[in-house]
């Protein structure tokens, strides 16, 4: 994969990041929830791809955390912690309901999403 590949998927994931921002202060929660869990999709296959010139065809972020923890073990915190997991395991309902399922989400969840995606989801990923 070329360098300009590459770069598409982070530049893909930081729109959905940005996307999901606007998405929150328009009060479209469902569609905001889509986005972050699209984010971190994007983001991980991204620093795989850098670090193994692929990633696994999947949707499932609990997958998509442990591949690059055979090479970033700080991102094992996000499949180990309990609380962490909660957020990482309702990110990947989220991606099942937005498609297939009539469920809304409220304001409070997805700021809760949101908080944790910045503040810890985030930084761990730019970390490694």
């Amino acid at each position: 994969m070329s360098f300009e590949e590459i770069e598409v998927l982070k530049r893909r994931a930081e729109a959905f990041l940005r996307n999901a921002d606007h998405l929150l202060k328009n009060g479209e929660w469902d569609l905001a929830v889509f986005n972050l869990e699209q984010y971190c999709q994007l983001v991980l296959k991204y620093k795989l791809l850098v670090k193994t010139g692929s990633y696994p065809r999947t949707h499932s972020l609990r997958r998509l955390i442990r591949e690059p923890t055979k090479y970033y073990s700080k991102l094992q915190h996000l499949i180990e912690d309990e609380q962490t997991l909660r957020y990482v395991a309702r990110l990947e309902e989220a991606y099942v309901a937005s498609r297939h399922i009539p469920y809304s989400y409220e304001e409070k969840e997805v700021q809760s999403l949101h908080r944790f995606i910045v503040d810890r989801f985030k930084r761990l990923v730019d970390e490694v």
